[in-house]
């Protein structure tokens, strides 16, 4: 615990809570309960670096923390060896449609790919160098070229949908380095991350017959967790956040294709067909449970998403594809905030800018002020304190004890946009 944390770490984490955001570095600095749960996730994690598959829902409310929750798994992913790509939904991105959302999707999670030595994205390039080396050495200590050793390798993916073509292009990407041309490995990266818009173009500049588009985004997904696996790594793991933008959407036959997409890859991971991927998928209990416009609406994935019914009162059961989050106790708001004050310090308790009585007196503020949402949905709460540290910080001798009985928190409303729907105009049947 007294360990001095980097200034690199250290401003990570307390810029983004200051601006009410998730920090992408950091998590475990100030992460607080959650110790089965990141266990269940961590076996995923395992799952996939065996080779296998895995796929799960994380549901809790507006301010459970779903969002730090699946930065942790990421960061962990990570650590483990895993290729990492997340993504949030929004109207301009979904898992299906044919305006082209579901491949813009695809291509913000390719921008994402991030590995442990790039973390925070703009991967993509670095997997495939990465498989080049290993096929070079693989070459040389075979004696045999490098050609022969890319295509056998490649081989393999070629009984997957469009399996010819990712061989072709990963080729190409190959041909690129040795010849220096950078145009090549130019063109190669932009189809790997669904920026061809047309086949022609795609044909013109790699010879390609087909593109990354709407209706293929999970088999490339399938692709290059296979590919990733052949350049050395473990698996490829996909982070999906804001889920509730699929609930969110009025029209139902675009809800019930998007839906589909996910039973999809839900009876895949179950029946172990998708070698080395895996899915954590974010959202709210409406997403989940609404049996009119949520994920319980459409019966297939109800019944196999349906709570275990031994799973009541003290009884938990994290084997199952839904890990519901609970918000934060009040014991855990306390922990948080003495985490975050050992994070403003570095790491050193001397440097503390508040006893441990302050904490308290700082949190039955907050209860009076706003209620019990003050540990429940926190984020406000959080970046009063993170100001009220620098007030400290910068005006030695100041007395906290005023500054609290002065502090005015607001309660974080935000969770009320979860429920409001996206207007689509009545031709949005024939586009989705």
């Amino acid at each position: 615990m007294n360990a001095p944390i980097r200034p690199k770490d250290r401003d990570a984490v307390l810029q983004s809570l200051r601006a009410g955001v998730v920090p992408r570095a950091g998590q475990h600095l100030i992460q607080v309960g959650r110790g089965r749960e990141i266990e269940a996730l961590v076996a995923d994690i395992d799952r996939v670096a065996d080779g296998g598959s895995s796929f799960r829902f994380v549901i809790g409310e507006y301010g459970a923390g779903k969002t730090f929750f699946l930065n942790l798994i990421r960061a962990i992913g990570m650590e483990r060896k895993l290729v990492v790509a997340n993504a949030d939904l929004n109207p301009d991105r979904r898992l299906h449609a044919s305006g082209g959302q579901a491949r813009s999707l695809y291509a913000e999670l390719m921008r994402n790919l991030a590995t442990r030595t790039k973390s925070e994205g703009g991967a993509l390039s670095g997997v495939v160098e990465k498989f080049i080396a290993t096929a070079k050495s693989e070459a040389k200590a075979q004696n045999l070229s490098t050609d022969q050793v890319i295509r056998s390798k490649l081989e393999q993916l070629t009984e997957l949908v469009n399996g010819y073509d990712f061989a072709d292009v990963i080729a190409t990407y190959c041909r690129g380095v040795e010849e220096g041309n950078e145009q090549r490995k130019s063109d190669a990266v932009r189809w790997l991350r669904g920026e061809f818009a047309t086949r022609t173009d795609a044909r013109a500049a790699l010879g390609v017959r087909t593109i990354v588009d709407d209706a293929s985004i999970y088999d490339q997904l399938k692709l290059m967790a296979r590919f990733v696996r052949l350049a050395g790594y473990a698996g490829l793991f996909v982070c999906l956040d804001e889920m509730v933008n699929l609930y969110k959407l009025s029209n139902s036959q675009a809800r019930s294709s998007n839906y589909e997409q996910i039973l999809r890859m839900l009876n895949d991971s179950l029946q172990g067909t998708a070698m080395g991927l895996g899915f954590v998928l974010g959202g709210t209990p409406e997403f989940l449970m609404d049996t009119r416009r949520g994920i319980y609406s459409y019966s297939a994935l109800q019944s196999r998403l349906a709570q275990n019914a031994f799973a009541t009162n003290e009884l938990v059961d994290f084997s199952g594809p839904v890990l519901r989050l609970s918000s934060l106790t009040v014991e855990d708001f306390y922990l948080l905030l003495g985490k975050i004050r050992h994070v403003y310090a570095a790491g050193d308790p001397t440097r503390y800018l508040l006893p441990d009585p302050a904490i308290a007196s700082f949190m039955e503020h907050c209860a009076n002020r706003i209620g019990d949402s003050f540990f429940r949905t926190p984020r406000t709460t959080i970046t009063s304190f993170i100001n009220l540290l620098a007030i400290l910080e910068q005006n030695p001798g100041t007395d906290w004890k005023s500054l609290i009985g002065e502090l005015r928190v607001e309660a974080d409303e935000g969770g009320k946009s979860d429920l409001a729907v996206d207007p689509e105009d009545e031709l949005a049947s024939f586009r989705l």
